[in-house]
């Protein structure tokens, strides 16, 4: 019986995979660009609070040559793309996410975003990233055209990379690999209760505390000993987790701290320069409660979605709504970020709701285009439409932090045409066809 069970189970477990394989949309990477390009009369959103009105993009071999307001286009041998009444957005860039690294969430096999252990500084998210993963699709159609699939799990999580979402294989999508390097602070669990609230540990507040200092304690250990063996210049012995934090040290890579409660962020940013390091805090629920300290010490934030509950009982309600407009309007570079993969087709729509929470729309824009490149250290390449950059952009009909009007009609990567189709599409157009012709 217990055979006939397992066998089964395994059946089922195959059967759930194979539909996943067989409902994969059928989408290959565009080719490179091959002719110039010139779209012109678009309203273009720059992302870095400029708007150019009736603006003309020339582009070609993959890089903007020019954008330019009533701009004059090349008479010989450039294909015109005429956009007016429509806009023009940056690629979108989804932060701190498990996308490409995660898939059918029932089954171990296809989650790659966690790793067994407290310090795993060694693991390498890019080389997990799965191209052929059947979501990206769905977010390029409302203009996410970049990621930052990152690990999570444990203490020290492991280095994180951006990558475009049209590839066919991880070398081809990478854009930077290892642009940072993830951890969590330590922190003491809460004690709410409550609807929806946390559940009160089994053991005192003091032995919680004394745990959460030994945590930190173990933390300044590893970094103490990783700094310690990157000053090395031939170590007898190789230890590859502390290899790892060599980029650290040295700058070439990012540090992300996710720390939510203002005491924990300013632990965590004290923590960091005790090494030399100026961090990206994530998550950042009370950030604005030390802003001061943050600019002081110039942090950047990546913060959660607006579209949530906030962490304590006596907080304003509304403060989910408003934390990422009260930081930037302060000053600070912010990002904006959803956790895992499974809505991040909303991220555009996020960034629309923090501008009816008083942020400008066009700083809105920026927190998941420039800012996020800034942190992520693409900023040179991408992020905004300007010359000399990757020609990663889209037009939408409408305006695209709008659910109503973000209607992309043509998005390019490293000036490659890309498919907006997707699996979401060709399963609206499967039923819009079955019940369409059983109406009478």
């Amino acid at each position: 019986m217990h055979t006939n069970m397992k066998s089964y189970l395994m059946s089922l477990a195959f059967s759930a995979t194979s539909l996943m394989c067989f409902a994969q949309a059928n989408i290959s990477p565009a080719k490179k660009q091959s002719k110039t390009i010139a779209i012109t009369g678009a309203t273009v959103h720059v992302g870095n609070g400029t708007v150019i009105e009736n603006g003309t993009i020339l582009f070609g071999n993959g890089k903007i040559i020019s954008v330019t307001a009533n701009g004059q286009v090349p008479q010989d041998d450039v294909t015109r793309i005429v956009a007016t009444g429509k806009h023009i957005y940056p690629g979108f860039i989804a932060a701190t996410t498990n996308l490409g690294l995660a898939e059918t969430e029932s089954i171990k096999a296809t989650l790659d975003f966690e790793e067994i252990g407290d310090f795993n500084s060694h693991i390498r998210s890019i080389v997990a990233y799965n191209t052929d993963s059947k979501v990206p699709a769905t977010l390029r159609s409302n203009g996410i055209l970049m990621a930052q699939p990152t690990p999570q799990g444990g203490t020290v999580s492991g280095s994180s990379s951006v990558v475009q979402l049209d590839a066919w294989n991880w070398e081809d999508a990478a854009i930077r690999k290892d642009d940072a390097m993830h951890m969590t602070w330590p922190v003491t669990p809460r004690f709410r209760g409550g609807f929806g609230g946390f559940v009160r540990p089994q053991m005192s507040p003091e032995l919680l505390a004394e745990r959460t200092q030994a945590a930190i304690a173990q933390l300044t250990s590893f970094f103490a000993e990783a700094k310690a063996y990157s000053e090395m210049e031939k170590p007898e012995v190789i230890n590859t987790r502390f290899a790892a934090m060599k980029r650290v040290f040295s700058g070439d890579e990012k540090l992300f701290i996710a720390a939510d409660s203002q005491k924990d962020i300013v632990a965590a940013v004290n923590f960091a320069k005790k090494f030399g390091i100026t961090p990206v805090i994530t998550g950042a629920d009370e950030a604005y409660l030390v802003i001061d300290f943050l600019k002081e010490n110039n942090i950047s934030l990546v913060v959660k979605q607006p579209h949530a509950l906030p962490n304590n009982n006596d907080d304003d309600v509304n403060m989910p709504y408003k934390n990422a407009a009260v930081l930037a309007n302060a000053g600070l570079n912010v990002v904006l970020s959803i956790d895992g993969y499974w809505q991040q087709r909303n991220l555009p729509f996020m960034a629309g709701t923090v501008t009816a929470w008083g942020l400008d729309k066009e700083k809105a824009l920026s927190t998941i285009t420039l800012n996020a490149a800034k942190v992520m250290g693409v900023d040179k390449t991408t992020g905004s439409i300007e010359t000399g950059k990757d020609a990663t952009f889209f037009i939408s009909a409408g305006d695209a932090l709008d659910m109503r009007t973000n209607k992309v009609e043509q998005a390019f990567i490293q000036g490659r045409d890309i498919n907006l189709d997707n699996l979401h599409k060709q399963l609206d157009k499967k039923f819009s066809d079955k019940y369409a012709g059983e109406k009478k």
